[in-house]
């Protein structure tokens, strides 16, 4: 049947996987990072995910397309919620719950005390003002905000002699992507470090860093340091 139903521009989704919460049917899933339509039976054609995109890459089109199934969305949820994998209202992988053991041995281990490695303030992304001094002959970090608290050696491992500044994509729901452009093109920049964490939400940061570094024109050093929700380095 030809029936309204949802688009999803892989390009211009940043895989912040907004849209997979917001979906009440689990018609949208995240794979590789991007979001997917998962089955044509399991979009009722409402749109609740459209204002839930920050990027603008869910339209609507009309297409051949399965007629949505109710009992087949309902017989999905209840096998999620028996398997396990539907912890939060639309399945974004970055909302699922986890809970880690570290041991007796890790507390009873006696640390000395760390200073700051932080140089700068302020250090959100949309706060940091583009020509800042300390821009200048700076290797700049850009962390996702959950890593300095998922990675135990934050500041020693990767602020330290850096210019530290910090974003959410997901929650500042924005594409940094042309403030980092200016900062980059306007300022002698050294290199660029990236930190996110394993959650496709985190795809976002990388994303706009690209993209920065593509629009600013210059050919700059960086790399991207992925974080597993248990604090360690990915390879």
């Amino acid at each position: 049947m030809i029936r309204k139903i949802i688009q999803i521009d892989e390009e211009r989704c940043n895989g912040c996987g907004a849209c997979a919460a917001a979906c009440h049917e689990n018609a949208i899933g995240m794979v590789d990072g991007k979001a997917k339509l998962l089955r044509d039976d399991y979009c009722d054609g409402l749109g609740d995910c459209l204002p839930a995109c920050p990027t603008g890459a869910i339209t609507f089109v009309e297409r051949e397309a399965a007629a949505y199934n109710e009992a087949a969305v309902i017989a999905n949820k209840k096998k999620m919620q028996q398997s396990g994998e539907m912890p939060h209202q639309g399945g974004c992988p970055g909302h699922q719950l986890r809970q880690f053991s570290r041991g007796q041995a890790a507390e009873e281990i006696s640390v000395p005390l760390q200073h700051s490695q932080l140089s700068q303030w302020p250090v959100q992304i949309k706060l940091v003002p583009v020509n800042a001094p300390y821009f200048q002959d700076a290797k700049l970090l850009i962390a996702a905000d959950c890593t300095a608290y998922a990675y135990a050696n934050m500041h020693a491992d990767f602020m330290k002699g850096k210019i530290t500044l910090v974003g959410c994509p997901k929650l500042d729901s924005v594409d940094y992507s042309e403030k980092l452009t200016e900062i980059i093109r306007n300022n002698d920049i050294q290199s660029v470090t990236v930190v996110r964490m394993e959650v496709p939400c985190c795809g976002g940061l990388s994303a706009a860093v690209k993209t920065a570094l593509q629009n600013s024109g210059k050919f700059i050093p960086w790399q991207i340091v992925t974080i597993s929700v248990d604090g360690k380095i990915l390879e």
